[in-house]
């Protein structure tokens, strides 16, 4: 926790390595700190369960999915993480209806792991990246979004390849490239009263 008389409306928090960090106007009472410690503290782990979910929370998410974007046609069996997939961002086994994401994806925008998370359902409809793969995304409205962020992280880490890019490729996954491009999470709060 930092108290700071420059800051006189906002409370922010952020991790910094293991810690987290509180900062919070130079002002506030003991009660108002530890009021808005607990509540930003509790803004980060719930931002860190959105950007990580468990492997039960990501079956479900998939699901879901799958329901609103697939008419709940893919019905995977099992989503788990990955820290062997380097080149892909996440692959699928059709015969066992069975996802596997990278984890390099944990931390990244929810978004993004959804659009992931979509690709691999739809490859348990379609194994290839035909047209008809690609209408199977076209619910998904930030299908194109997605695709650009994961390029963008690709370029970034130097680990460009073919991709999940190729409208006429075989394989059975969301190909991607290396590295960790997970970022910092950090919530603020304008103003005393600021709803949790």
């Amino acid at each position: 926790m930092r108290r700071s008389r420059r800051r006189t409306r906002t409370v922010s928090a952020y991790r910094d390595g293991e810690r987290t960090v509180v900062l919070i106007p130079a002002r506030f009472s003991l009660v108002e700190e530890r009021e808005w410690v607990e509540r930003m503290v509790g803004r980060l782990e719930a931002a860190d369960r959105r950007r990580n979910p468990c492997e039960g929370d990501l079956l479900d998410r998939a699901r879901e999915l799958s329901r609103r974007h697939l008419d709940g046609l893919a019905r995977p069996r099992s989503v788990t993480w990955a820290d062997n997939q380097h080149h892909r961002w996440g692959s699928c086994t059709p015969a066992d209806a069975s996802i596997r994401l990278s984890s390099r994806l944990q931390g990244m925008p929810g978004w993004v792991l959804d659009y992931v998370l979509l690709h691999e359902l739809a490859h348990l409809l379609v194994p290839t990246h035909s047209r008809a793969f690609w209408d199977l995304l076209q619910s998904y409205p930030r299908t194109e979004r997605a695709r650009g962020f994961l390029a963008g992280v690709d370029h970034a880490t130097g680990h460009e390849g073919p991709g999940h890019h190729d409208d006429d490729g075989g394989d059975e996954g969301a190909d991607g490239g290396a590295g960790d491009a997970a970022p910092a999470v950090q919530v603020t709060s304008t103003g005393w009263d600021a709803p949790a």
